[in-house]
């Protein structure tokens, strides 16, 4: 095997661990957002499992963020929480999440 292929197969490798890690990162985040968004909302416990499993779910609508966004505002719309704060909540809890995988 060549260089160029051992380097290629090391260059898929990596990409393959990346978005995996993404994935994981992403969910975890979701998680949290749930929790926040429930606890908002006044959720009991089995109530928030499920609302926390439709906030993870909502992520498969589209790529990106917006889809979970969209959910979030949606849900808290009588809670007077601006986009900003969601926003905000959403990108601290991408950073615990990513901590989490450290």
């Amino acid at each position: 095997m060549s260089s160029f292929d051992e380097r290629e197969k090391s260059f898929e490798k990596k990409f393959a661990h990346d978005q995996e890690l993404q994935f994981k990162v992403s969910a975890r985040r979701n998680k949290y957002l749930g929790e926040w968004a429930s606890k908002i909302l006044g959720y009991d416990q089995s109530k928030e499992k499920e609302y926390i499993q439709s906030v993870i779910k909502a992520d498969f609508a589209e790529a990106g963020d917006e889809d979970v966004f969209r959910k979030i505002k949606y849900d808290l719309k009588d809670y007077n929480i601006s986009d900003e704060d969601i926003r905000k909540k959403m990108d601290e809890l991408n950073e615990k999440a990513k901590s989490d995988f450290k």
